[in-house]
Order: structure tokens, then C-alpha cells, then sequence
């Protein structure tokens, strides 16, 4: 119900065609934040995932998008495209969706974690029912720390091998972020499998 309800309100929240998003691919964070700042003067526009070493993704007003753009190719960004998407998720104008997620989460029933959840929008880990309620709000306008997180678990955390489940973007990913841990793609049913078999030795 809830995966539902954000979905919904995040394609609501911003009217078709009025917002964007980015790829800057070559960027460094540096020059991501530089560019959304000059595509700021438009409008809305910000970092909405910080993916990889340089895979960065703005979001934001369209007008505010194409100035940031414009800002990452004057840089000498290698390549700065728009992005094929629906809305403008991950920025300041999902705020409507993110009060609609306060609301709905405000009556629902939370249990702390089995273990800890490594929050993407903190890059740290957390365990409080309290606090996972109110990052699952502040995600829906906050920036993906998808980076900073695959580095925490891979360093602090002791992780040394990642599952992903239903793809390898994240496990490409990995490999630039963290490159002596190991992604494993779980696509097929033999694939979970094999990886649970491995898992018990």
C-alpha cells in the first residue's frame, strides 16, 4: 500500500513536462554540485543520486536541468544527457509527495530491523523504527548516497560480497566503487540458488 501511495504521489507531485533529470557522466561530485548550482538560477536543481566515481544525476525544473546541462558540457563534463523519466524524483519538488508519505506513514506499524538498515539517503546504517520513518520521508526529496553507502558497507561495515536482485546496474556500480568486493547478480532462480548454496559453505 505504501510502495503504491508514494508512487502515485510522486507522479502528482509535478506536472507533466515541468521537471527533469540528468546524467553528468565523467563528473566528478565537485562538478555536479557546480553545475546544478547554475542550473539553480532557473529553478529547482539538484543532485538527486550520486551513483558512482563519475555517474552523477540531477534533478529538477526542466528549464533549471537544461541550464545544469549546459554548465557540466562548458566544464568539460564527457557527457551530460537528459534522462527519460516521469517525474523529477529525488529533489525539492517531490515535497508534496513527501507530505503525503508523512501522512500515511504517520499510522503505520514499524519494528526495528532484523539488523540494521543501511539508509541511502544517510549512508549509515540505522536500527531505530522512529528514525527508518522519517528517512523513508526525507528520501523522497533527499539526495541517493548510493556511493557513500556501497563505501561504507564495503570499508566500515565488513561487507565483502553484495547481492543485487533483479539486475547488475548496481553490481557495475560496484566494481568503480568498491573494486576488491564482490556483486553478484541475481537474476534467474538458479542464480539465487546457487548463491544461497554458496552462502552455506
Amino acid at each position: 500500500r505504501l510502495l503504491k501511495l508514494r508512487g502515485q504521489a510522486m507522479q502528482k507531485a509535478v506536472p507533466v513536462a515541468q521537471g527533469a533529470m540528468a546524467a553528468l557522466i565523467g563528473a566528478d561530485l565537485d562538478q555536479a554540485e557546480k553545475a546544478a548550482e547554475a542550473g539553480s538560477a532557473q529553478g529547482v536543481c539538484q543532485i538527486a543520486n550520486d551513483n558512482a566515481p563519475g555517474q552523477v544525476v540531477i534533478s529538477g525544473a526542466k528549464a533549471a536541468v537544461d541550464a545544469a546541462i549546459a554548465a557540466a558540457q562548458e566544464m568539460g563534463v564527457k557527457r551530460a544527457m537528459p534522462l527519460p523519466v516521469s517525474a523529477p524524483f529525488h529533489c525539492a519538488l517531490m515535497q508534496p509527495a513527501a507530505d503525503a508519505m508523512a501522512e500515511a506513514l504517520a499510522s503505520a506499524s514499524f519494528s526495528a530491523p532484523s539488523v540494521p538498515v543501511v539508509v541511502n539517503v544517510r549512508a549509515r546504517p540505522e536500527s531505530d523504527p522512529a528514525i527508518l520513518r522519517d528517512l523513508l520521508v526525507e528520501q523522497v526529496t533527499g539526495r541517493v548516497r548510493w556511493r557513500e553507502s556501497a563505501e561504507w558497507m564495503a570499508g566500515e561495515g565488513g561487507i565483502a560480497t553484495f547481492a543485487e536482485a533483479g539486475g547488475k546496474v548496481l553490481t557495475g556500480m560496484l566494481k568503480r566503487i568498491a573494486p576488491d568486493a564482490a556483486g553478484v547478480p541475481l537474476i534467474s532462480a538458479d542464480d539465487i540458488v546457487n548463491f544461497a548454496s554458496s552462502l552455506k559453505g
